[in-house]
């Protein structure tokens, strides 16, 4: 056994951790999580089960699940607690997981900052392919859970208070909104404003100032009890998903320390299917924190990246990652995980090859 290997690649995953630990848990997964027990507390069960769940339209739910949340800069590890926030509180899986794969994949940051470094047809593209592989994603999902959908549709169906034929069911009080629309500030402002910027001090200030706003209106706003609800649950979002979100980060610096930069190179070259699957493939056990895709994929464009390769990393670089997959395993369940995985990165492939080989031919 090479120990020199072995030890490089364990740093690697060291460093992984140490970068990811240092420079996200802060302005993205804190937020996130707040987000995430935000939504749980405060929006209404009965109009999540009626405009996202099982038995809303699909041509309301899924449309409104992928545009609202292109709105959100999140990597693809911030995205699932607040994804697993609405499917908790009753939203249906189809659109539970379209915002997984929607949020990271085409958010409108991400795609202004691809359209500045890559071109407008990349970002159009990306786009393009982001929202019509999400409708697909959606339907699969629920036509596959189909039956389980239906018996959990039931059982929260016993918490609704009725109202399923009102022509509006409020979906947040005042209040909550405020907070909800803070905890957003919160989480996109250091991304934005902070774009480019370095993390220290610039960076931690954009999010300490929303911060403490948010933190002195729901201490203004809200009683004793409703905040120890809302970081209770925030809590219970931070134990399950979290943890696992460090190990995979640590995966992903073993993987990119033993991955040979020569290699990726070599095999990404060219306009084909295989092409196109090898870097979805890099993309989808890659860990990208939001925006960094677009200069990664520009570096292989440069070294000779094909559009169709170049396509497939933008959406699965940012949309998936081993912490992702791992999280989404432990929150939503093998089997769902499994087939989301697979649908995904089919038609990543398959969308990128095509629009990929058309638009550049």
């Amino acid at each position: 056994m090479d120990y020199d290997v072995v030890i490089n690649a364990i740093i690697g995953g060291l460093y992984a951790l140490e970068d990811y630990v240092t420079y996200h848990v802060l302005t993205c997964l804190i937020p996130a999580f707040l987000l995430a027990g935000a939504i749980t507390v405060f929006l209404s069960r009965e109009a999540i089960l009626k405009y996202l769940g099982s038995a809303g339209k699909k041509s309301i739910s899924f449309p409104l699940a992928a545009v609202s949340s292109m709105g959100l800069a999140v990597c693809s590890c911030t995205v699932i607690p607040i994804a697993a926030g609405l499917y908790h509180r009753g939203s249906s899986i189809g659109p539970a997981f379209i915002i997984l794969w929607t949020a990271p994949a085409s958010s409108l940051l991400a795609l202004i900052y691809t359209g500045a470094i890559l071109g407008m047809e990349m970002a159009i593209a990306r786009i393009v392919i982001a929202l019509s592989t999400a409708v697909i994603i959606g339907l699969v999902m629920t036509t596959v859970f189909r039956r389980e959908e239906a018996e959990r549709s039931a059982e929260l169906a016993k918490f609704s208070s009725g109202g399923a034929d009102e022509a509006w069911t409020p979906i947040i009080g005042l209040k909550g909104l405020i907070l909800l629309i803070l905890l957003i500030a919160t989480l996109l402002i250091p991304n934005y404003l902070g774009a480019g910027r370095p993390y220290f001090p610039e960076k931690v200030v954009l999010f300490l100032i929303p911060m403490a706003v948010t933190s002195l209106y729901a201490w203004l706003a809200f009683d004793s009890i409703v905040i120890k609800e809302w970081l209770r649950e925030t809590l219970w979002f931070v134990r399950l998903i979290f943890p696992l979100m460090l190990i995979g980060v640590f995966v992903v610096g073993i993987i990119r320390a033993l991955l040979p930069e020569e290699w990726v190179h070599a095999w990404l070259g060219g306009n084909s299917l295989p092409s196109t699957f090898i870097a979805i493939l890099i993309g989808a056990v890659t860990y990208f924190a939001t925006l960094t895709e677009a200069p990664f994929v520009h570096a292989l464009i440069t070294l000779g990246m094909g559009p169709a390769p170049a396509l497939g990393l933008l959406l699965a670089g940012p949309g998936l990652s081993a912490p992702n997959m791992i999280a989404i395993t432990r929150v939503f369940g093998i089997k769902k995980a499994v087939v989301y995985i697979l649908t995904t990165i089919t038609l990543a492939t398959i969308t990128a090859y095509i629009v990929g080989n058309i638009v550049w031919s």
